[in-house]
């Protein structure tokens, strides 16, 4: 027998969603710093303000866990799914932030590919979040976003491997440290991208 959703359960859904809208933006201002490298410090800075507010969503989720007596997705799920956004935004602004640290003159084509896969990524996550609000009976079209999100992290898998081999074919010792730190970051944000497809899936299974 299934219940209706109390209207204070909703506001999980809410959250998520509002995070996955921060991410989105996140992922977009990474893009613009990757293709249009110019006011560097001040686009970092206001990828770190996303961050920022990020935290702030995944607290005020935590805090919603942590009062609910019932949730309308297993506790779990829902603690899981706002930890792994809250990762991606983290990778992005560390990406970001390392552009500024190891003072990098410009972006090369690897990054700026992965930073639009990292787009397409988040835009399916904000899809995905938006489909969790509209209850069980919209969960089995979050399948063909799971998709995507997996054959999205295994184009990213081969750029970086890509990107890595063109490291050591004409870079410097000191360069290629630089950007295999960055490449680390802007591939872990794709993975973080893939477990929460994970996630989704198992939503998918126990709920739809």
């Amino acid at each position: 027998m299934r219940f209706s959703l109390l209207p204070k359960q909703t506001i999980f859904f809410d959250l998520l969603q509002e995070s996955s809208a921060n991410l989105k933006e996140a992922a977009a201002k990474l893009l613009d710093l990757m293709e249009n490298y110019e006011n560097v410090e001040q686009k970092v800075s206001v990828i770190k303000e996303i961050e920022t507010n990020g935290d702030q969503i995944i607290y005020r989720i935590m805090t919603e866990l942590h009062n609910a007596f019932i949730t309308p997705i297993d506790r779990e799920d829902l603690a899981i799914l706002a930890d792994r956004l809250d990762d991606v935004v983290d990778s992005i602004e560390e990406a970001a932030r390392y552009m500024i640290e190891y003072s990098i003159e410009k972006p090369t084509a690897n990054a700026k590919h992965l930073s639009l896969i990292i787009t397409f990524c988040a835009d399916a996550i904000d899809q995905s979040m938006k489909l969790l609000q509209g209850g069980s009976k919209k969960f089995v079209e979050l399948l063909p976003l799971k998709e995507r999100l997996n054959n999205l992290e295994d184009e990213a898998d081969r750029i970086t491997s890509q990107a890595t081999a063109d490291l050591f074919k004409s870079y410097q010792p000191i360069d290629i440290i630089k950007w295999k730190e960055v490449y680390a970051q802007l591939e872990g944000a794709t993975d973080r991208c893939e477990e929460i497809a994970v996630i989704l899936e198992g939503i998918v299974i126990k709920h739809g």
